[in-house]
Parts: C-alpha cells; sequence; structure tokens
C-alpha cells in the first residue's frame, strides 16, 4: 500500500531523514518509534507531501506520489495528529466534513457520514454534531479529530503522536476504540509515537528510528525478544521494567 525507498531528507547540512526503506502492507498498522528528533514525524510527512523528500521515493499503490498533485494527494490520506487542530468557528459536523466537501460530496451523503463516524468514535451524533469545539474536552476533541481524518474513507491514514497529550484513563479508552475502529474498516495506518508501551499495544509492525535511520523493523514480539542493537534493547526494556514492576505491586497487594 505504501512503499518508502532510500528516502532522505535534508536541512542544509542536517539529515533528518537518512535513506529510509520499508513497506507498509493494506490494513496494517506500522508504527514509527523513537525520541524526539529521530526523524519520525518527517519520515511520516513525507508520505503525503507535507515535507517534501531531498532524495528517494514513495509510492502509494505503486504510483510515485511525485506524479500526483499534492493537494489531491492529501485528500486521499487521512492525517491526524497530537494538537487536533479542530477549526473552532466550526461545529463538530462541520469540522468532520471539511474534506468531504472538499471532495466534493453530495450533502446528504456528507451528513450520513458525519453521523456514521462519529458514532464509530463514540461520540452520539445528536449530541455532539452541533457542538463548538470549546464545548468538547480533550478526549472528546481528539475523537473529532480522529473522525475528521477518517471521514473522507481514506484507505490510509497518518498519525502524529495523536493521543500523546491525554490523561491516561482518555488515552486508554480511545487506543482501544482506535484499534477496533481502524480494523473494522481495513484503514492502512502509520503511527508515530515515542511511546514504547503505545507502540507495543497499537502496531502490528514497529520501525524504530533513531538519527534519522531506521534501526530496526518487525513485530512488537520480534523486538522484545530479538533486539537488533543496544539501542533498541533499551527501549524495549522499559515496558518491561514497568510491567515487573505492575506484577510486583499486584503480588503484594495480594498476599
Amino acid at each position: 500500500m505504501i512503499e518508502l525507498e532510500r528516502l532522505e531528507k535534508r536541512y542544509g547540512d542536517v539529515v533528518a531523514v537518512d535513506g529510509i526503506s520499508l513497506r507498509v502492507e493494506r490494513g496494517e498498522c506500522l508504527v514509527l518509534l523513537g525520541e524526539s528528533g529521530c526523524g519520525k514525524t518527517t519520515s511520516l510527512k513525507m508520505v503525503n507531501r507535507l515535507v517534501e523528500p531531498t532524495a528517494g521515493t514513495v509510492r502509494i499503490e505503486g504510483e510515485d506520489t511525485r506524479e500526483i498533485e499534492a493537494h489531491a494527494l492529501r485528500r486521499r490520506i487521512g492525517y491526524g495528529f497530537q494538537r487536533v487542530g479542530l477549526f473552532p468557528h466550526l461545529s463538530v459536523a462541520e469540522n468532520v466534513a471539511v474534506t468531504p466537501r472538499l471532495l466534493g460530496w453530495p450533502e446528504e451523503r456528507i451528513a450520513r457520514r458525519v453521523d456514521e463516524i462519529l458514532a464509530r468514535v463514540e461520540l452520539e451524533p445528536g449530541t455532539f454534531r452541533e457542538r463548538a469545539p470549546r464545548e468538547l474536552s480533550g478526549g472528546q476533541q481528539q475523537r473529532v479529530g480522529l473522525a475528521r481524518a477518517l471521514a473522507a474513507e481514506p484507505e490510509i491514514l497518518l498519525l502524529d503522536e495523536p493521543f500523546g497529550a491525554l490523561d491516561p484513563i482518555t488515552r486508554d479508552r480511545i487506543q482501544q476504540s482506535f484499534t477496533q475502529l481502524r480494523r473494522d474498516l481495513g484503514t492502512t495506518v502509520v503511527f508515530v509515537t515515542h511511546d514504547m508501551v503505545e507502540a507495543l499495544l497499537l502496531g502490528d509492525r514497529i520501525g524504530v528510528m533513531k538519527e534519522g535511520k531506521l534501526v530496526q523493523l518487525g513485530t512488537p514480539d520480534a523486538l522484545l525478544r530479538t533486539p537488533a542493537d543496544d539501542y533498541v534493547a533499551e527501549l524495549m526494556s522499559t515496558p518491561r521494567r514497568q510491567t515487573e514492576a505492575v506484577e510486583r505491586l499486584l503480588g503484594s497487594a495480594g498476599s
């Protein structure tokens, strides 16, 4: 569905992304994991040409994205990010309907889709359709952002730390909703995070990045069992330590 071939991005003498190559299969959720500044968000943005590559190729279903007008490409691909970016002067329904309207959908189809996708992200349409973004909690705004990204029925969804600003309970709830939703819809997802636990829970495969390079690509199980180097091993040690600490606490509570 998505192919990156020797993809590179330079800003002067600074190499942000250094020749990464990977494939994302149809319906797969690929998580790009790494510390701040490792190149994961830049890599994500090169998929829909929010950032233009310095070198290399991005293909969507075999088609070179340089052959697609940037605005047309972006309308085919859902995009969501941590700060949500809802338009404050538009209602929830109007925010969700932005891309379908740009694509020229009939109003009846837009209205049906808005109600359908709000229900799928667990926001009752009759209650939330006409609300303003300022009337929503952080978790509700995040759900509207996800609904907006999915409104035009994209086959590809790009998500940049979409749940990072949420409290743990809300974050867990939305992660569960997201996992079920993207499996139901068969959406192909590239998901950026620096949270190791989130990567392990959400990703079919994880690409670990460091200093612009892709240092390991594999299933969560493969990364936990056979890390490619000390850096990956250190990343994977964090959720392992947390799990062991929780198990000790549960054991103490039980005794």
